[in-house]
């Protein structure tokens, strides 16, 4: 069944300006302060309404600069305390504040802090969460080379709160490009979720990861780390010095090939034709007659489990999706429920090298997107006409065992909205995590003062998870390990 082809469109929301709120009180301050030159005749034998000329004039004259300065000073505290600043609660107009992660509209969470600031730009641009999530995408395409990019694959999980409706964005079984080289899918799967559920126009959000690309970025402490530990040939000349060592933190590089297909992408007016263009310039590098032909990304009714607290909501096969909804339907049938142990670590010859993020607004709605080049640089095949690393999931790859972003949707007599997104990554045991995380939360007593997201969730093992909630009419943003992942909102 394919879901409804159009646009979802959200209340739109307005950024907090805090000179709004206090024009009014202002003008009263105005009022009290400045002499009524209409005043009672005064006690010196002087006309009414009248005071000495030289000390009228004085009067007058520092009561004047007292409200200046007073105002000047409430106009630079309210600017210099930017909304949305990263890893920090914005204060509402009301003048209460939160703890770091929690916001009044809306936030986002991803690895790279240059990406999650680009999110909340295209929020406050008037774009919904759908258009921060794939800006962010396409953004870390650009600076995160090792774990994502064009030559991804990509799984994402969209819970519209308006229809009350969960869509699983899935690339179906891996295709090979040619021996030992995966078939992009990124550009046809991001293009087409946010054909259906964005707001702002497509090129729009192109404008960020294409001047990151052109201008260049900073090489941040994963990339770094990264390229410490790999065999660096094959990603030469973009990621190494000129002889041949890799890039440390925060060198700048560039990626022009990489901007330019960025530039087509924006123009293409369908989502098979923004891959269409780059699946024609890698059928060139390599030789191939055409590009190759195959399914392309679908959008699907997401799995559903009903259990006694809500619904939970994940990807379908062959993402790791029924595997987690498996896990946890087991573990809630015992008695509890408990948390399950963490998982032992597993020694996989090959950790899945994937990339998440997640964004949230407080009306409900919840994006969760999760990419993968299958291992750390994937093939470590760069291509020398579009700048893009091609991944190593081929058809004998387990194309989606580190996918199943989860939603937990809470049922309750009250009309409150009450939605939890988690999506973990680098780990092959993604689901045992995930099911962890969720066990975690719902074995927390449901009181009052503890009702809403867990603040600091746990992660088993190696490998990060991100938790985004809609409660009490905030949008609530967090990780594990805590601090590992830059977030921002307003």
């Amino acid at each position: 069944m394919e879901p409804e082809a159009g646009p979802v469109l959200y209340q739109k929301l307005r950024v907090w300006e805090p000179s709004l709120e206090s024009e009014e009180e202002e003008e009263e301050i105005s009022e009290q302060l400045i002499p009524d030159a209409s005043g009672p005749h005064d006690s010196s034998g002087n006309k009414p309404g009248r005071l000495p000329g030289a000390w009228a004039q004085l009067v007058a004259t520092l009561l004047l600069l007292t409200v200046g300065f007073s105002l000047a000073v409430r106009q630079l505290c309210s600017s210099g305390a930017s909304p949305g600043a990263l890893g920090a609660g914005a204060p509402p107009a009301s003048g209460h504040s939160h703890r770091p992660g929690v916001y009044h509209h809306g936030a986002i969470i991803s690895p790279a802090a240059e990406c999650s600031r680009l999110g909340r730009e295209l929020f406050v641009a008037g774009g919904n969460i759908v258009d921060a999530g794939v800006g962010a995408a396409l953004c870390l395409a650009v600076v995160h080379p090792h774990t994502t990019g064009l030559g991804a694959t990509y799984w994402g999980l969209f819970h519209n709160s308006s229809s009350g409706n969960s869509t699983a964005l899935t690339s179906g079984p891996a295709r090979t490009l040619a021996p030992g080289l995966g078939l992009p899918s990124a550009l046809p799967a991001l293009h087409m979720l946010h054909t259906h559920f964005g707001r702002l126009p497509w090129p729009h959000l192109l404008v960020g990861p294409i001047s990151l690309a052109q201008k260049g970025f900073l090489v941040d402490t994963s990339l770094a780390s990264a390229l410490a530990a790999q065999d660096t040939k094959g990603l030469c000349p973009l990621l190494c010095h000129a002889n041949g060592t890799p890039l440390g933190p925060g060198t700048r590089v560039t990626n022009t090939k990489l901007a330019a297909v960025l530039h087509k992408a924006s123009l293409a007016p369908t989502p098979d034709l923004s891959g269409d263009a780059l699946l024609s310039l890698l059928a060139e590098d390599l030789g191939l007659e055409g590009p190759s032909v195959g399914p392309r990304p679908t959008l699907e009714p997401a799995l559903q489990l009903p259990v006694p607290q809500g619904i939970l909501f994940t990807t379908p096969s062959p993402s790791a999706g029924p595997e987690l909804l498996e896990l946890l339907e087991a573990s809630l049938q015992s008695p509890g429920p408990s948390p399950a142990p963490c998982p032992a670590l597993l020694q996989a010859a090959v950790a899945p090298g994937s990339s998440i993020l997640a964004t949230v607004d407080s009306g409900g709605s919840v994006l969760l997107l999760t990419s993968s080049l299958n291992s750390s640089f994937g093939s470590g095949h760069l291509s020398p006409s579009t700048g893009v690393l091609l991944s190593n999931l081929v058809a004998e790859s387990a194309a989606g065992a580190w996918a199943c972003p989860l939603i937990f949707r809470r049922i309750s007599d009250d009309t409150e909205v009450d939605v939890l997104g988690l999506v973990a990554s680098g780990t092959p045991a993604a689901a045992r995590v995930t099911t962890h995380a969720l066990l975690s939360h719902l074995a927390r007593p449901q009181t009052p003062d503890l009702q809403g997201p867990t603040e600091s969730p746990r992660a088993c093992g190696q490998g990060t998870l991100l938790q985004v909630a809609a409660h009490s009419e905030h949008a609530h943003v967090s990780s594990a390990p805590s601090g590992c992942c830059p977030f921002q909102g307003f």
